[in-house]
């Protein structure tokens, strides 16, 4: 798809994150001259054709009192690969769970999950409960706890 001088403006103004009002997109097609509904089917239209691959919220954990933060690295057999990653991604302090592929013979592991906690502790509680609950004593992982923060931010576009 290539994209017109509205689409791109539409980009531009999403690309840094949307307004914080109770009506963003009207707030974005006030800037670029268009009318709400214009600004919601061409982001539709943009995402069906794949120009725009999602919209998501950039949490800042840190800044809400989450300092352990974990990546919970695992080293599934590849015929439980889909059943393990559903259970561990229901959790309800999992924020991310995905498949990614091993890199042997120095990363056997190929299912991560992130889990944000205020307590390290309690991190590391919640983790060794969920291995005992759910069956995944024998399934190694390893625990690898944040040592520096890095910008968070969303995609940026030309």
């Amino acid at each position: 798809m290539v994209l017109n001088e509205i689409d791109a403006r539409i980009i531009a103004e999403i690309q840094g994150g949307l307004p914080l009002v109770s009506h963003p997109y009207a707030e974005v097609a006030r800037c670029i001259g268009i009318s709400e509904q214009e600004v919601i089917e061409r982001i539709s239209a943009m995402q069906d054709k794949g120009v725009i691959k999602r919209m998501g919220i950039v949490v800042r954990h840190h800044e809400l009192g989450y300092t352990a933060n974990a990546m919970v690295v695992w080293n599934v057999p590849e015929n439980r690969i889909e059943e393990v990653g559903e259970t561990i991604g229901a959790k309800s302090c999992v924020t991310l769970c995905y498949q990614r592929p091993r890199r042997l013979p120095d990363w056997p592991y190929n299912l991560f999950c992130m889990i944000h906690g205020q307590e390290r502790e309690r991190v590391l509680n919640f983790i060794e409960t969920m291995v005992k609950d759910e069956g995944l004593e024998e399934i190694p992982h390893k625990v690898l706890f944040s040592g520096k923060r890095y910008k968070q931010r969303g995609a940026r576009y030309q």
